[in-house]
């Protein structure tokens, strides 16, 4: 019931899509390190664009504690690469191809390091999986 109320109060709101000139897929990655107070695992969150529309987004724990904001923020990176992978094979199923491969940002260098140059330490050798995915998908 409190769903279809709320629907039907809101029918004004929704998700508007304006035509660009160039359509150019891309993610914007975050994390908060060991942010929830009772597990102290960290949240991630991304938000997929294309050309300047938001059509996905995603905010939830992470299901392990991260050791670091290094790793936080990769395993958000990799969350965010994943659903780009998915949304570049959809736009090709509809033969809607891409001028230019998919953008991912991150405000964290180190994440940005380790996914650039490969260097896994005692610290790392953990985070190695995504560090895979990621790396295969860049």
């Amino acid at each position: 019931k409190r769903l279809l109320r709320y629907i039907n109060g809101s029918t004004d709101i929704g998700c508007h899509l304006y035509p660009q000139a160039q359509l150019q897929l891309h993610a914007f990655s975050n994390s908060d390190w060991a942010g929830c107070q009772a597990t102290r695992r960290s949240t991630i969150g991304f938000v997929t664009f294309l050309g300047t529309n938001p059509i996905s987004w995603t905010a939830k724990k992470q299901l392990t504690v991260a050791r670091s904001t290094t790793e936080a923020e990769y395993r958000s990176m990799a969350s965010a690469t994943a659903e780009l992978t998915w949304i570049t094979y959809i736009l090709k199923d509809i033969e809607l191809y891409l001028p230019e491969p998919p953008i991912l940002y991150c405000d964290n260098m180190s994440a940005l390091q380790v996914s650039i140059k490969p260097v896994f330490h005692s610290r790392m050798k953990h985070v190695e999986l995504d560090y895979h995915f990621l790396r295969e998908k860049v």
